[in-house]
């Protein structure tokens, strides 16, 4: 009997599913046998997320019979033939993807090379996910926390004055020191979308720190990217 489970081993998250929807998807919507390299290949992917590194030391994390399964619980959601334990984020995934193979393909590369790029400390233990799952919303994180990134928006806008894109709150009468410390910059560009290059200022929207906290919540509730007036239009 195929070896899934061992001690430990986590559910399979957004990320994952979505990796396992492309490959799906990529082989017409075929399940090979676990000994095909495209199964291997995907296990070996799995394995070396990086949120999961404690988990991978598990010889039944993420391996080639446990891929397999996973695809099959993907053809049970598109042609009722397959496994039938499908899990909450596997029928997400599939809702919200599995008729967009192009978009697919987008966030499994953006995911991809996002793992080549973050840090296993750069990743919370516990974070509220943005639409577009777990890893790629930590890299957003931290793109939005960078020092230069910020610093490029400030200086950009203070010459007309600092005010948020979305409530249009200002102070321009204190401090410039602490007038700054109430903004933040806001990434407009989907994950999937930005892929790695560098932050232009035409990605970035300034928004006071609650309107900022406000759009994240807006968009893990609506699980989807929000622009800046569709968040207007839920929150003010």
């Amino acid at each position: 009997m195929a070896r899934t489970k061992g001690h430990g081993n986590p559910n399979w998250t957004h990320d994952e599913i979505v990796l396992a929807l492309d490959l799906y998807l990529s082989l017409d919507r075929n399940v090979p046998s676990p000994r095909s390299p495209e199964i291997q290949a995907l296990s070996a992917v799995l394995r070396s997320m990086p949120y999961h590194l404690e988990a991978a030391k598990q010889p039944s994390f993420r391996n080639p019979d446990g891929v397999g399964f996973k695809l099959m619980n993907l053809r049970q959601l598109d042609s009722g033939r397959g496994l039938s334990n499908v899990s909450k984020t596997d029928r997400q995934v599939w809702e919200k993807y599995g008729s967009q193979p192009a978009a697919v393909r987008n966030l499994a590369d953006a995911i991809t090379k996002g793992m080549r790029t973050i840090l296993p400390e750069e990743i919370p233990e516990e974070v509220e996910e943005l639409p577009e799952g777990r890893l790629l919303t930590a890299i957003h994180v931290r793109r939005e926390r960078n020092p230069k990134v910020r610093k490029m928006l400030l200086d950009a806008r203070r010459a007309t004055g600092l005010r948020c894109d979305m409530c249009e709150l200002s102070r321009p009468g204190i401090r410039a020191d602490l007038e700054e410390a109430i903004f933040e910059a806001h990434h407009i560009v989907p994950l999937a979308s930005a892929g790695e290059r560098k932050t232009k200022l035409s990605d970035l929207s300034l928004l006071c720190a609650c309107c900022h906290r406000a759009i994240h919540r807006a968009m893990i509730i609506e699980q989807r990217w929000l622009t800046i007036p569709e968040a207007q239009g839920l929150i003010l």
